[in-house]
């Protein structure tokens, strides 16, 4: 989704308008507005991973079970 791209770079300025445009034909005002909170979300998430040097895809299943008890 274009959406998305264009959201999580920080050498634009922002989402284009034929973006916006294409994204009004499909969604509502409060469908938009999950969009931005679930990109704005991943991005946050992506970027903590980077801070703290931590791949994506590293998690193996069970990781922390040992943790639970």
């Amino acid at each position: 989704m274009v959406l998305a791209e264009e959201g999580t770079q920080l050498t634009n300025h922002g989402v284009s308008d034929e973006t916006w445009a294409e994204v009004r034909k499909h969604y509502d005002d409060d469908q938009v507005g999950a969009l931005v909170g679930l990109v704005a979300l991943i991005n946050a998430a992506t970027r903590m991973n980077v801070i703290v040097a931590n791949p994506g895809g590293s998690y193996e299943p069970g990781k922390f079970a040992s943790m639970a008890s």
